[in-house]
């Protein structure tokens, strides 16, 4: 009789990411808690735009696609409150975990990736004091700034005619322009930390959220 080796049999999958601040982000059921916005600087300075078939050395990263689409909401609609700023500098912030997927991509990927997407950001905006569903107005004016920033994007870098472009994303607001210059992940991360602390340190509402604690120490 020829004894045969055991099979093990197969644990749960891993469903945590570690993050460079010693944080780990419960993919399933992710907490406000175990979210850093540095960690989401680094990453979001690390995903490529349309997955990287653009002009330039450098791709153009969700990072530096962010502060473009904030800037955007405040030439927009002047006076645009800080925290509805922020949630427009965050409007993509889930990539950091989950990667720029291109829009076609997650339309075959259906209801299910749209609700892990929403349930991270919904975990985002608890984490910086703003609301789990934004006002609708608010929304409206950041899909707006987003389409006009994803314009520039694709005439510039991403090979797309005008009228390709406008056909997909509308036209850019009146009397706004833009020149897009890919940035090196590092120049994005440090824009987009920036724009954070200028958001967070100008009144806005950027501190943590009552009742949140730190669960461990950054690094330990």
């Amino acid at each position: 009789m020829t004894l045969q080796p055991k099979r093990r049999q197969p644990g749960p999958g891993r469903a945590w990411q570690r993050m460079l601040s010693g944080r780990r982000l419960d993919l399933l059921d992710p907490s406000p808690l175990d979210i850093e916005i540095e960690d989401i600087a680094h990453g979001l300075a690390r995903v490529a735009r349309w997955n990287g078939q653009t002009l330039g050395d450098h791709a153009v990263s969700v990072a530096q696609h962010s502060v473009v689409v904030e800037e955007i909401c405040a030439h927009v609609r002047p006076g645009l409150e800080p925290r509805w700023r922020l949630a427009a500098l965050l409007h993509d912030a889930p990539e950091y975990v989950i990667g720029d997927m291109i829009s076609p991509f997650k339309t075959a990927l259906g209801l299910d990736y749209h609700g892990f997407e929403e349930r991270l950001e919904t975990a985002i905006h608890l984490r910086f004091g703003l609301p789990a569903r934004l006002p609708a107005s608010v929304k409206s004016l950041i899909k707006a700034a987003d389409r006009a920033c994803a314009f520039f994007e694709a005439t510039q870098l991403a090979g797309f005619s005008q009228e390709e472009a406008l056909a997909f994303f509308g036209a850019p607001p009146a009397g706004y322009g833009l020149l897009i210059e890919p940035m090196a992940p590092s120049v994005a991360q440090a824009r987009y930390l920036e724009r954070y602390h200028v958001l967070t340190e100008g009144g806005g509402p950027l501190r943590r959220a009552p009742g949140l604690r730190d669960r461990v120490t950054p690094w330990s």
